[in-house]
């Protein structure tokens, strides 16, 4: 570097130092600070969000500050919560001061700027529109009402993992159960299933990748405001443009051909975006007027809630599973026992025969503590002021919380990292709740922003897996030991997905 560039830098330098030290003494005079890591002129902390899987290294901030650690985000500010206890301040005593959400830009504009469930801003309309959610669009009867379309879709997917067996082919777990999960979500979203090489298939899984790839890029607006017309210059900004605008026009194609009776199939009557055009005309609501924009929201919603978290999680259990032979037998040996043969049955094994399977349901439960699907949920956003465990956070502060670490807090949890479905059996963590009203396991949220759509999810998880288990012996590929199975996870990403596929191989049962 010349001494000309140096002239030039010296200005920003000495303004830095200045503003480091202006905060410096700022935060002397507060009473108590938040502790956390120190971080670099201008980019704050940003770079240790983006160095390492961010749940696990903030894990590891946690045991040196504290259950409550704050971060700079270039100009912004965030916290980091790790305990069951802040959790629980954060999203009970305080819930109506931490229930927004952070106006980033990828998420605002793919949601119609924050019209959705998921991302919208804490207000009088997202309010309206959980509750039309809640009680229209994913009640327990209407969830109940989806049933047929599960059972359908895990028996065709038991078809395709049959014909792979009989062939001697592996079964791609990861693909075959990802491809089922968003067969369910076009069924459920818009009434209808694309075959595997349809080209609507294609491009619909194309979008998808690349909405969600968009929602993780990043952008100088959401951390440097003034600096927010370099996301055009570095070209993410007409990329997350081009995406939305093929996202639109794809969900436009689909409420069209809903609104089209002469043409319309059968299978659509009931499915989201046709209940959402009927409440659109009988406007239940009388504070929210529902436009094409927030049926496209919802869609949204419902792709992206009801695709990766399924599917991951199934992968994550049979992976778990793989690696825990004695468990695997133990929980093949309760479905074969109890269901016993049901080969006269259209499917295998049905939502009714699930309820009886407690050792089933307690898999599915420490998949969730191990592997979270939103390893740190979905960033919360304060409205206003608040003290937390005596420590003050500001208005307009992001809030991270750290659900992967609280499910592995060795104060609480014995042996923290095992697999040990037995856990919740018997004992102290037999009746623990996942639904948000215990804050030692909360993979699908609390509070407001608890997760509308958990027992969709969760009926989806467990039915495909009782299937999975009772249908087939599962054996790793010629050569492959158990402690060779990888367990890293995709990155970056919200949703904690298995890096490398699951390839197994299948032979029937029954």
């Amino acid at each position: 570097m010349d001494i000309l560039h140096v002239l030039l830098l010296l200005p920003i330098i000495i303004l830095l130092v200045l503003q480091h030290k202006n905060t410096t003494k700022r935060q002397s005079k507060t009473k108590r600070v938040i502790p956390g890591p120190p971080g670099l002129p201008l980019i704050g902390n940003l770079h240790q969000f983006f160095n390492s899987a961010p749940h696990q290294y903030l894990y590891q901030l946690s045991k040196k500050y504290g259950p409550l650690i704050s971060f700079q985000l270039g100009s912004v500010p965030a916290v980091v919560v790790s305990s069951a206890r802040m959790a629980e301040e954060v999203m009970r005593t305080h819930d109506l001061v931490f229930c927004s959400r952070p106006p980033m830009l990828g998420p605002l504009k793919l949601s119609y700027d924050g019209i959705d469930i998921a991302l919208s801003p804490y207000n009088e309309k997202w309010r309206e529109l959980r509750k039309l959610c809640v009680v229209h669009l994913l009640s327990t009867k209407r969830v109940q009402s989806f049933r047929p379309i599960r059972e359908d879709e895990v028996f065709r997917m038991m078809g395709k993992i049959s014909r792979d067996a009989a062939e001697g082919k592996l079964t791609n777990l990861t693909e075959t159960v990802m491809r089922f999960a968003s067969t369910i979500v076009c069924r459920v979203a818009f009434g209808k299933r694309y075959d595997e090489e349809d080209h609507e298939r294609k491009r619909f899984s194309n979008l998808f990748h690349e909405a969600q790839a968009a929602h993780v890029w990043f952008y100088f607006s959401d951390f440097f405001p003034k600096f927010g017309w370099l996301d055009r210059f570095t070209g993410t900004l007409p990329r997350l443009e081009k995406v939305f605008k093929e996202l639109d026009t794809f969900y436009q194609e689909l409420i069209d051909e809903h609104m089209d009776y002469s043409t319309r199939p059968e299978s659509m009557d009931g499915d989201i975006i046709d209940l959402m055009l009927q409440l659109r005309q009988e406007n239940p609501s009388s504070s929210l007027e529902i436009t094409v924009d927030h049926i496209k929201a919802m869609i949204k919603n419902v792709f992206f809630a009801g695709t990766d978290t399924s599917a991951g999680t199934i992968v994550w259990a049979m992976t778990a599973l793989m690696k825990n032979p004695a468990t695997m037998q133990k929980v093949q040996a309760e479905i074969r026992t109890v269901i016993g043969n049901k080969q006269q049955k259209t499917i295998i094994i049905d939502e009714d025969d699930v309820e009886k399977l407690p050792y089933l349901k307690a898999v599915v439960k420490e998949t969730f503590r191990l592997y979270p699907p939103a390893p740190l949920l979905v960033p919360r956003y304060t409205m206003d002021n608040c003290i937390v465990d005596g420590f003050p956070i500001s208005s307009n502060t992001i809030v991270y919380i750290n659900a992967w670490a609280i499910a592995r807090d060795p104060d609480y949890w014995e042996n923290p990292d095992e697999f040990l479905p037995e856990r919740f059996l018997d004992g102290r963590y037999k009746d623990i709740d996942m639904k948000g009203q215990d804050f030692h396991f909360i993979p699908f949220g609390a509070g407001r922003r608890g997760c509308p759509g958990y027992f969709m999810g969760l009926m989806t998880v467990e039915l495909t897996l009782a299937n999975l288990l009772y249908s087939f012996n599962w054996e790793l590929p010629s050569g492959m030991k158990r402690q060779d199975i990888d367990t890293h996870q995709v990155l970056p990403g919200i949703t904690m997905l298995k890096k490398e596929d699951l390839q197994l191989v299948a032979s029937k049962y029954i």
